[in-house]
């Protein structure tokens, strides 16, 4: 229990994204859950355990394995006023539905003329740090926040990960909701929410006035564990969580910057056309008579990611590169 009366929930990452679909389930008889093994096996990273049981087969479906099928049965289902959500287990598979995506989820409402919303949530685990090897632990969400005619969210924190579903499902346009693995795991305590979930902008999550640290999604805490050492240094990091990469809150990166004149930007994605990049060019055209120092970019190393862990923990960023990045800027 909080003080003043205000209950707190001890809860996982996990656990938060689970209330959520059951949430949403049980508020909106259009609402079903559909993947490979989201029901009998409860999704590949426990996910959904127990929906089945609690909803039934008729709302909690197990697909065959072919992400372009039922990605675009998920599509068919939204077109006929349906809200179907779509997981599908790791980033790197969802390429094999991108034509669905690309070509038809994410165009219809334009190539119709206003005429075909399609009110579909994707949900899929990204990022690394599991030793899964290449084939299950790269990060695409910014090869999908290239895409107009959708929606991209990274929840990074638990109250992420329990609110921001259900304003998803009330979009009439595709949203991607990328889940970072090493965060399913993480627990604290969830407060009731305050206010309506806003996915449009980013929000900090350290104040500071010397350097701004921008992130998103499962580099967050390895970014927030950076900020503390630089504290101890005596630099005071702004930590800035993206949290809806498309659209970009430009607003809050420019008055971040405005606030501490230099930024790094923090991306577990290759850094060779990278979201990072994408951040750092907007900064360079709003911002660039704000800052002292040349933005800096932490990202993992340009190579398939390893299996090996200490090959695999070289490859992505760490606390320790951030600091040095932020060292670079500030000294």
């Amino acid at each position: 229990m909080g003080g003043g009366g205000t209950q707190e929930t001890k809860t996982t990452y996990r656990e938060a994204m689970r209330e959520a679909l059951r949430e949403a389930l049980r508020s909106d008889d259009r609402v079903f859950l559909m993947g490979e093994d989201v029901g009998r096996y409860g999704g590949c990273f426990g996910v959904s355990l127990g929906l089945l049981e609690e909803f039934g087969p008729e709302r909690v479906r197990d697909t065959p394995l072919s992400e372009s099928a039922f990605v675009g049965s998920g599509i068919g289902a939204a077109l006929a006023g349906m809200r179907p959500i779509v997981e599908i287990m790791t980033v790197n598979f969802s390429l094999l539905a991108l034509d669905q995506i690309l070509n038809n989820a994410a165009t219809l409402l334009h190539m119709s003329g206003g005429q075909l919303p399609v009110p579909l949530v994707i949900r899929m685990t990204t990022g690394a740090g599991r030793q899964l090897a290449a084939q299950h632990s790269h990060s695409l969400e910014g090869w999908y926040a290239h895409i107009p005619g959708i929606r991209v969210l990274a929840p990074a924190t638990l109250e992420d990960a329990r609110h921001m579903l259900a304003p998803a499902l009330a979009d009439p346009d595709p949203v991607l909701i990328f889940e970072h693995g090493s965060l399913y795991n993480v627990s604290g305590e969830l407060l009731p929410p305050t206010e309506a979930m806003d996915l449009d902008h980013a929000a900090i999550r350290r104040p500071g006035a010397d350097i701004s640290l921008i992130t998103y999604g499962g580099s967050l805490p390895k970014t927030l564990a950076a900020a503390d050492e630089l504290a101890a240094e005596g630099i005071r990091a702004e930590v800035i969580d993206l949290r809806t990469l498309r659209p970009l809150d430009d607003a809050a990166i420019t008055a971040s910057v405005v606030r501490t004149h230099r930024a790094v930007v923090i991306d577990e994605a290759w850094r060779t056309g990278s979201l990072a990049a994408e951040v750092s060019a907007r900064i360079a055209e709003g911002s660039f008579y704000e800052l002292d120092a040349p933005v800096e970019r932490v990202c993992s190393a340009e190579v398939p990611m390893p299996y090996a862990r200490r090959l695999e923990e070289a490859a992505l960023p760490q606390p320790a590169d951030i600091v040095a990045a932020a060292h670079r800027a500030v000294d």
